[in-house]
């Protein structure tokens, strides 16, 4: 009697309290059923969640000083972590998960890193990877990298780096892929296809986090982290559509940017997060803060303290809050305050949640440790050094040529100089994620395996990169990047001039430090360094062939090199093939096709610079120089090298453009074909270039806009036709309305091998 009077009060107190929080905060794994959906499973799992677990999800922390590793195991263990990054060997990554699989629920955790332009094999810079034109290329290295990196337990990458940049003075032009929407959108979509495949269920895998949305390259005066003010229609025009094509190509996360937009911070700005990422745009994945972005609201000037910034962030709609405890600390006051809702709190964690089922961790949190961990986590055979050399030549710029010094011939001497040439570290560039500097193979080792029993060659360094202790001490700060030569410049000048006296032709590898082109390592002038610039003169004197090997994250000023220079190949930092990568173009082993995704300058006066600019009332007539004109008069205008230009070790013709009608009308198609012929002695790879131009709009269109281009391969002599359909959607822009429509009227359309060196034809839309 008694046991069936405590059932009877047990069973009627299930009944009253269904809803109870301590019956929903059930015990037990977070395993989805056989059959069950993601939404459902999410749905029954957070109504198991306690407060506390779920903010627990929101928080994205490093291991380190702020979160030494056996708190934060107790605080994995404890629920209240959702995903660590910067941990990227399998040991680790293990050690964290088991920790998860100690709390209550065993929700999974995410393992993020910034795999930008490879992982263990280092790809170029985004500016070389998008040079080569090549999406395939561009894939693969993708493709590479996320094997590499799940093979290490990564889940996703902050990556690709879609800012649209037209100031080369920010450090980080050196992540994009240049200054055109259009082009940078084709390859943001091409990345994102690497690294997610057919689908993040798929092994080898990881998930892409686009950034940094939004605006970031276009901070005012180049400098990094700083304001941005634009017009609704720029925005929409030029920097927004790569964004767009990253997460309708898939990417299953976006990373906030750090920059105000119109005085609201994007860490902050709903319209940003809101109305336009998941109103406008559909977007039903997951957003990140930046390191540290919800405490700098702070600092912007919108909130007073913590706390509101925390309620501002979280409003907005950041999901994640990236390195600090903020999060944790402040949402649970805010939430009984009354100041948020439960729904802000569960739709971040929803996210969160969506984005761990879709890596397929909930149902096996292990399934990126699959398999034995490597006994040797940098063993040589975990690298793709054939891919990375094939993408790093392809992606290296011609600049010029005079009397085809190039390519080099393997007899006789070769001086090889510079403070680059023999640079492990430099070669592989900024943000090069878990890539090890002692596999990069520099220039001085690439050469001497190109050159072995066939020429001689020497090596002297002659400069350091730079000699301003100021930047030195700041380049160091962190770490040693730079390393100085101590001796007296002039002394490591007349060593390298008694080596350049003994050869045939000079070779000189100068430009940048990878710090140098890096977050936080924005700069107010485009030269290469004075000690550079004083071994240049010196190797000049000599009078022998002078060859430049640029090594840079940006573009650079380069007027007075190109008027000392023979010869000049861009090739950005290369990666861990790089040093093999440039010999082969060097010597002819590969005839060079890259082209330029972002205007080179005269000075640092004509900044911001790019092709795809606006008209005036008064443009400048190159032809027709004019005082009252828009022009500057104290130097050459236009820009030192144009977006789309590259040179090769051949030469190519493009004839007259043919159209197949001088009219288009709303739902058809029109064709321009030209032919292509390569006039030179070699067989080479060019990229055909379509541009567009409305004639007369409701607001002032540029004087040219990117809309295709065909990359081809002629042997000497050949010829081939190539056809661009034109369709009226081709046309369309962003009115003074933000409608995005054509409008009839007069276009012209310019085909070339570069945005200046194009033919012209021109119709009509009806």
């Amino acid at each position: 009697m008694k046991r069936n009077a405590i059932s009877q009060i047990c069973w009627f107190s299930l009944l009253l309290g269904l809803n109870s929080p301590y019956l929903l905060a059930a015990e037990g794994p977070a395993v989805p059923a056989p059959g069950q959906s993601k939404d459902a499973f999410i749905r029954e799992l957070m109504q198991r969640m306690t407060l506390d677990e779920k903010i627990g999800q929101l928080r994205l922390v490093s291991v380190g000083p702020d979160h030494p590793k056996p708190v934060l195991l107790e605080e994995i263990a404890a629920g209240t972590t959702g995903a660590v990054f910067n941990t990227v060997v399998r040991p680790g990554i293990r050690d964290l998960q088991d920790a998860a699989m100690r709390s209550r629920l065993k929700i999974p955790l995410f393992f993020a890193y910034d795999v930008v332009h490879g992982h263990r094999t280092v790809f170029p810079i985004g500016l070389g990877l998008a040079a080569s034109w090549d999406m395939a290329a561009i894939t693969e290295s993708a493709r590479i990298s996320a094997l590499e990196a799940s093979a290490d337990g990564l889940n996703l990458t902050y990556s690709p780096t879609v800012d649209i940049a037209r100031d080369p003075r920010w450090g980080r032009v050196s992540e994009g892929f240049g200054e055109d929407a259009w082009l940078t959108s084709k390859v943001a979509a091409a990345v994102v296809k690497g690294y997610q495949g057919k689908g993040l269920d798929q092994p080898q895998t990881i998930m892409a986090g686009v950034k940094h949305f939004a605006l970031y390259g276009a901070g005012e005066g180049g400098r990094d982290y700083n304001t941005v003010d634009m017009s609704p229609q720029r925005m929409y025009q030029d920097y927004l559509p790569p964004y767009r094509a990253a997460i309708d190509a898939g990417a299953g996360a976006v990373m906030v940017s750090l920059n105000s937009i119109n005085g609201v911070p994007a860490t902050a700005n709903k319209w940003l997060l809101q109305d336009l990422l998941r109103g406008q745009w559909g977007y039903r994945g997951m957003t990140l803060s930046d390191h540290g972005a919800v405490k700098e609201l702070i600092k912007h000037g919108v909130a007073a303290d913590e706390r509101q910034a925390v309620k501002l962030s979280i409003k907005a709609g950041v999901d994640m809050n990236m390195n600090d405890d903020l999060y944790g600390k402040h949402l649970p006051e805010l939430l009984k305050a009354g100041e948020i809702s439960q729904s802000d709190i569960d739709n971040a964690c929803r996210d969160v949640l969506a984005a761990k089922w879709d890596m397929g961790l909930f149902k096996d949190p292990y399934r990126y440790l699959q398999g034995a961990d490597p006994v040797d986590t940098d063993a040589e055979s975990r690298l793709h050094r054939d891919a990375a050399r094939e993408v790093a030549r392809k992606g290296m710029v011609l600049l010029k040529n005079k009397d085809d010094v190039l390519p080099l011939k393997r007899e006789g001497t070769i001086a090889l100089i510079g403070p680059l040439a023999d640079s492990k570290r430099d070669v592989m560039g900024s943000w090069s994620a878990a890539g090890k500097a002692f596999q990069a193979v520099t220039l001085l080792e690439g050469m001497r395996h190109a050159t072995r029993g066939k020429a001689q060659l020497l090596y002297a360094k002659g400069a350091n990169v730079t000699n301003n202790p100021d930047i030195i001490k700041y380049l160091n700060e962190y770490n040693t990047d730079v390393d100085i030569d101590p001796r007296d410049p002039k002394v490591v000048i007349a060593e390298a001039l008694e080596v350049a006296k003994k050869a045939d032709v000079i070779v000189a590898a100068v430009g940048e430090a990878q710090g140098m082109a890096h977050e936080a390592s924005s700069k107010t002038n485009l030269h290469i360094s004075f000690s550079q610039i004083e071994l240049l003169k010196a190797l000049k004197a000599t009078g022998k062939p002078l060859v430049l090997v640029l090594m840079n994250g940006r573009p650079l000023d380069l007027s007075w090199e190109d008027g000392i220079a023979d010869a000049i190949l861009e090739t950005w930092f290369s990666g861990t093939e790089g040093g093999n990568a440039i010999a082969d173009v060097l010597f002819g082993d590969y005839n060079p096709s890259g082209k330029l995704t972002m205007t080179f300058p005269r000075s640092v006066g004509q900044v911001p610079i790019y092709y795809n600019h606006l008209n005036t009332g008064r443009p400048f007539d190159h032809e027709h120089p004019n005082k009252y004109t828009s022009r500057y008069f104290d130097s050459a205008n236009g820009p030192q090298y144009p977006f789309g230009y590259g040179l090769s070790y051949t030469r190519f013709s493009v004839s007259d453009i043919q159209l197949s009608s001088a009219k288009l009308r709303k739902g058809d198609s029109l064709t321009a074909k030209v032919t292509v012929k390569n006039t030179g002695k070699r067989a080479g790879e060019t990229v055909v270039q379509l541009y567009l131009h409305d004639v007369a709009a409701s607001i002032s269109r540029p004087v040219k806009e990117l809309k295709g281009y065909r990359k081809l391969m002629l042997k000497p002599g050949e010829s081939k036709v190539v056809e661009f359909p034109i369709r009226e959607e081709d046309l369309r822009f962003y009115d003074s309305s933000l409608r995005y429509a054509s409008e009839p009227g007069d276009f012209k359309v310019y085909i070339g091998l570069d945005s200046d060196d194009v033919k012209e034809q021109q119709f009509t839309l009806l």
